[in-house]
């Protein structure tokens, strides 16, 4: 096993998982930001799970301009039971319609969750009781709670003291991000009344605002941020 110098919770709790299960795959670990490589979740049930596809390589590229990252300009897509699932230590999921897990994909996504791992959720519109349904297969007995205002998500690289910005009006209700935790540690975020990945499209797409669609972007990079370890993660 190769030594990880980056996006240290997610590895280490990767590795952790292998021993745990006893496994003998050999994992090649990211030596340098360069190698971390984030990605789009793909899931079953009819949803458009490839909705905004410019959305996290224009993140990528903001992170890396404005915070001094070097992750890698690939972002894939990955199937929800795909062991590829656990190379990318940020994945995120979008839509507009239904979501399907089936058991053997709510355990997998469980056990990435567990070892490390970390789930942005976007609602697109129209996914939010799927998204629920769904994710309470991977977590039953976790309930949905309101991420406080003072959680670090939101003071990582840009301070957002007052929560998600507005992106998209939807049904014209106020933004607000619902985490599931384990074990003290927010491993899944989710956007509501915000649809922060419309903000990160290209311009030409919404045409937003270029003061909205730089707060969309500054929220993203604090997910990554987060999700990488915190201000110090790199």
């Amino acid at each position: 096993m190769q030594k990880v110098t980056c996006a240290r919770g997610f590895w280490g709790g990767l590795v952790g998982l292998m021993v745990l299960n006893g496994g003998t795959t050999q994992a090649t670990l990211a030596q340098t930001s360069a190698d971390v490589q984030l990605a789009v979740l793909q899931y079953r049930g009819g949803g458009d799970w490839y909705a905004n596809p410019t959305a996290v390589p224009n993140l990528v590229d903001f992170c890396n301009a404005e915070m001094g990252m070097t992750l890698s300009e690939e972002v894939p897509y990955v199937e929800v039971g795909s062991p590829d699932l656990f190379n990318h230590p940020w994945v995120h999921m979008t839509g507009h319609g239904n979501v399907l897990f089936s058991n053997r994909e709510a355990e997998q996504l469980r056990s990435y969750l567990q070892a490390g791992g970390f789930l942005h959720i976007s609602d697109n519109y129209g996914m939010d009781l799927y998204v629920r349904a769904a994710m309470a297969r991977v977590f039953p007995d976790v309930e949905w709670m309101e991420v406080p205002f003072d959680h670090p998500i939101y003071h990582q690289q840009f301070d957002f003291a007052q929560g998600l910005p507005k992106i998209h009006e939807h049904d014209d209700l106020p933004p607000r991000g619902f985490g599931l935790f384990h074990k003290g540690r927010l491993v899944c975020f989710y956007d509501h009344e915000c649809d922060l990945g419309d903000g990160w499209e290209d311009h030409q797409v919404h045409r937003d605002p270029e003061g909205v669609r730089l707060d969309a972007l500054r929220m993203g990079a604090n997910l990554i941020r987060y999700a990488m370890g915190g201000a110090g993660g790199f």
